[in-house]
């Protein structure tokens, strides 16, 4: 600010437990209240906020709660936050950009007015004056903070909510070491300074060595994040780059008018990883797999071809010239294909430049899936005495590749095995479907219809024919403590009951 800041930063006052800091807290807020000094509350959680809001009312002191259940008043309050007497509970004041004006917002005032006379305008400053005055005369601003955030920055901000412009105000933190920062990071310090001075429950601990050390922990609590944002930072530069190729790739398609030159290249590339995959180079042609081949460019390509035929009628085809002759036979395949789509009025450059940019955004989508599953599980490479960034940048990599690879043949795959068929062939197809679609639904509701009337007047009478009678017991039954029929003397679930047991 442009005018000296006189806002008094006391030390932290720090408690053996939780209990006791929120009840020196509410009666902090008590003594400010009577003094007519109003008071932000700075919470870290809705919880807390909610806990020292029913505190406050169990007191009956008037108080207003913003956190994310009353966010859509948020202005409003603020705007009043600086009233006499008014004490606000705030979660996270971090980003909260209205300013707390002493005695309250003298514009949202003015605005509530509408169409005010200057007489009313003029009464209405007088008035918010004396309030101002008099929050002046009462200290200022007072903020509390309930508790220490991981970061500096935002309880320095939390502060600056007090003491803007050269206004006079007061802050404080009360903790605790129930809290998850003193807990984790200083509470061996602190709780050690607390037994050598023999506090007891309920007496609180100032000192600006406290605060030092808890300055401390928060450093630490910094690099700790700092560390986790450069780690992760280091994994996300890897597919940043793999997302500038993608990208740059995408863009350059969505450009071009005519990609039928790249289309033939992926053609070429997948046909030579089919080829090298059944005919690897440098073995002979009795380790080849020519029946796998034959199948594979047949799922691929759409297109049979006689590649053991070839063998046998030329003892010299080596795979360079079986790779010249599947080229050709796809060529030859692939303009069938495009004649087809031209014969029915559609441009074939569009067909390809669409199926490739689906395709495309298709398997980075994917990509990206597999690497974030990936990095969830790439530290413990680390057990194995391997760096995992070093193993992520490997693996990503080779997932890159095959993603390119994928493309390519997803790509290839569908550009020939699309099916052709003119506007008549494809309404003629629907509508046969459709029929299909209302003979199945006569046909259900046909047999849901027999099954609740007891089927058709044939199988009605059928049923009745073969109605099934009720079962009567030509004897009457033994009762299980009754004399044995056979008359052995014993009782029947001791003899032949036993059986029926």
């Amino acid at each position: 600010t442009h005018r000296p800041m006189v806002r008094a930063d006391h030390h932290d006052l720090v408690f053996l437990n939780q209990d006791d800091k929120y009840a020196a807290i509410i009666d902090d807020i008590k003594d400010c209240n009577s003094r007519g000094q109003p008071v932000l509350v700075g919470t870290t959680s809705i919880e807390s906020s909610e806990l020292i809001s029913n505190a406050l009312s169990e007191a009956k002191i008037h108080h207003e709660v913003l956190n994310a259940k009353q966010h859509e008043r948020e202005a409003g309050i603020i705007a009043q936050a600086g009233q006499p007497g008014a004490v606000t509970i705030a979660t996270n004041m971090a980003g909260r950009g209205t300013d707390i004006v002493l005695g309250g917002n003298f514009d949202v005032e003015l605005a509530d007015l509408g169409d005010a006379t200057d007489a009313q305008i003029a009464a209405r400053r007088e008035d918010w004056q004396q309030r101002h005055d008099a929050v002046l005369e009462a200290g200022g601003l007072h903020v509390i903070g309930t508790e220490r955030h991981e970061s500096r920055r935002i309880d320095n901000q939390l502060r600056g909510r007090s003491g803007r412009q050269g206004d006079p105000g007061s802050t404080r933190f009360f903790l605790s070491l129930d809290d998850s920062l003193l807990r984790i990071f200083a509470s061996e310090r602190v709780s050690g300074m607390m037994q050598r001075l023999g506090m007891q429950e309920g007496e609180a601990i100032e000192s600006g060595m406290v605060s030092r050390v808890i300055e401390n922990a928060q450093r630490k609590v910094e690099a700790h994040n700092f560390d986790i944002r450069k780690h992760l930072l280091d994994f996300d530069d890897v597919a940043n780059d793999q997302r500038r190729v993608i990208y740059a790739q995408r863009n350059e398609l969505l450009e071009s008018d005519d990609i039928s030159g790249t289309i033939v290249d992926m053609q070429n590339d997948v046909l030579a990883g089919l080829i090298n995959a059944h005919m690897p180079p440098g073995t002979i042609e009795d380790q080849w797999d020519v029946p796998a081949l034959e199948e594979a460019v047949q799922a691929q390509f759409g297109v049979d071809v006689p590649v053991r035929q070839w063998l046998d009628d030329d003892e010299e085809l080596d795979p360079e010239g079986v790779r010249e002759r599947l080229e050709q036979a796809v060529a030859a395949h692939y303009e069938d294909k495009e004649r087809a789509v031209e014969a029915i009025g559609v441009d074939m450059r569009e067909v390809e430049k669409s199926f490739l940019l689906q395709v495309l955004d298709n398997q980075w989508k994917e990509h990206l899936a597999a690497m974030d599953f990936m990095r969830q599980g790439i530290g413990l490479r680390g057990m194995a005495q391997r760096n995992p960034k070093q193993e992520f940048k490997k693996e990503a990599f080779q997932m890159f590749q095959e993603m390119l690879e994928g493309i390519k043949r997803e790509t290839v795959r569908i550009l020939f095995n699309v099916n052709v068929r003119s506007q008549e062939d494809a309404q003629a197809a629907e509508a046969q479907r459709e029929q299909e679609r209302a003979r199945a639904m006569q046909f259900q509701h046909a047999e849901s219809n027999a099954l609740e009337g007891g089927g058709t007047s044939e199988g009605s009478g059928a049923g009745r024919e073969t109605e099934r009678q009720p079962f009567v017991r030509g004897e009457r039954k033994v009762g299980r403590n009754e004399a044995c029929p056979c008359g052995s003397g014993k009782k029947y679930k001791h003899c032949h009951g036993r059986l029926d047991g």
